[in-house]
């Protein structure tokens, strides 16, 4: 099966988009699929207002559609909202041809804290473009209700996924400064709502690391926090180790993969009872959420480090995929690419034949264009 996926999301940047894509591109190709990956590198590019390190594709449409026609995927996956994901959609639908597409950020909230537009103007703009697909992806059920309260519809789940060989339980003294050490790894961004963390009254020492538009005025304002910049690897996972408890202030992710990568290092995570966290963090199991963010954090240093590691086991990337793969529709809009079949572990999807649960794909099946 060849899949296309189009994205306005990719390296260099540092996020947990950037991460779930390419995350699941490998394991498309593992499985034995081609993944054509349409991205802002391919294209002139200027940067996002206010948020500079994100390139948006310059009148991407005209290309973007040759690419797509010579390709001939069986299925197209539009993954963001930028340029590239509305050329994408524009060039599907007047080609007839049907597509899925996901939803990674709560971009009405992520707007609205940049510039004075109101939020039902987004939510407009994002039905529009979702609402020509077949299906949204969401990476959580509360995500996919608050969806469906503001008029989306065909919305299902795609969970997400840690690589539990690199962020992994590692000697806690990589740091050498008092404790409890409390640490967020991330964008240093005004939607991330940092301030909260900074500002919260916590014994110990702050750890932030990452980088954004953001990082001066905050390096400025909470002196005393310490800003490591971006973190990669098992110099991450290190860094995630060594802390007492991940907090985790955001109150606009959909997710937050990163939650995921302390529990796999075995730190516990304190956040609010949000979309993302409340799906993510098992309450008094692998973290605590409350209302009141130093409350939580606090809570949070009783977990056991060992159930974090735990739980973070059952959260792999291929069974994330699978789940992805089930719910691909093919691009000539003949219908589902799988029937429907319960998978392990009761998730339900359209994955009879998906990539290590039966058969193999059958190129006969394809749907390439002629």
């Amino acid at each position: 099966m060849k899949v296309a996926i189009v994205t306005d999301a990719w390296r260099p940047q540092v996020n947990g988009v950037v991460t779930t894509l390419t995350r699941t591109g490998k394991c498309l190709e593992d499985f034995g699929h081609e993944v054509v990956a349409i991205t802002p590198d391919q294209y002139l590019t200027v940067p996002c207002p206010t948020y500079p390190e994100i390139r948006l594709a310059v009148l991407p449409g005209r290309r973007l559609a040759a690419t797509l026609e010579d390709a001939a995927p069986d299925a197209i996956h539009i993954a963001t909202e930028g340029p590239l994901g509305i050329a994408a959609g524009r060039y599907c639908v007047r080609e007839r041809l049907d597509f899925t597409t996901s939803y990674h950020t709560q971009f009405p909230q992520y707007v609205r804290a940049r510039v004075p537009i109101p939020e039902a103007w987004s939510y407009a703009y994002l039905r529009r473009h979702h609402g020509r697909a077949r299906r949204t992806l969401v990476a959580t059920e509360h995500q996919r209700r608050d969806l469906v309260t503001h008029g989306f519809a065909n919305v299902v789940i795609w969970s997400r996924g840690v690589d539990t060989a690199v962020f992994r339980p590692y000697d806690r003294d990589y740091f050498e400064w008092s404790r409890p050490i409390w640490i967020y790894a991330g964008r240093v961004a005004i939607e991330k709502n940092l301030e909260a963390y900074l500002g919260a009254a916590l014994p110990g020492t702050k750890v932030v690391v990452g980088d954004g538009p953001d990082l001066a005025r905050l390096q400025s304002r909470f002196p005393t926090a310490r800003f490591l910049g971006y973190k990669f690897g098992a110099e991450l996972a290190r860094c995630l180790s060594a802390a007492d408890v991940f907090v985790f202030p955001s109150r606009t992710d959909t997710f937050g993969l990163v939650m995921l990568e302390a529990m796999a290092c075995g730190t516990p995570v304190a956040a609010y009872p949000v979309t993302g966290p409340i799906d993510v963090v098992a309450q008094g199991r692998t973290g605590s959420l409350d209302a009141d963010l130093a409350k939580a954090a606090l809570a949070a240093l009783s977990i056991s480090r060992d159930e974090c590691r735990r739980a973070a086991l059952e959260r792999t990337w291929e069974r994330a995929t699978r789940q992805f793969v089930s719910h691909l529709v093919r691009a000539d809009g003949a219908g589902d690419l799988w029937p429907t079949k319960k998978m392990p572990g009761g998730v339900t999807g359209q994955v009879s034949g998906a990539p290590g649960e039966g058969e193999p794909w059958n190129a006969s099946q394809s749907s390439h264009r002629t």
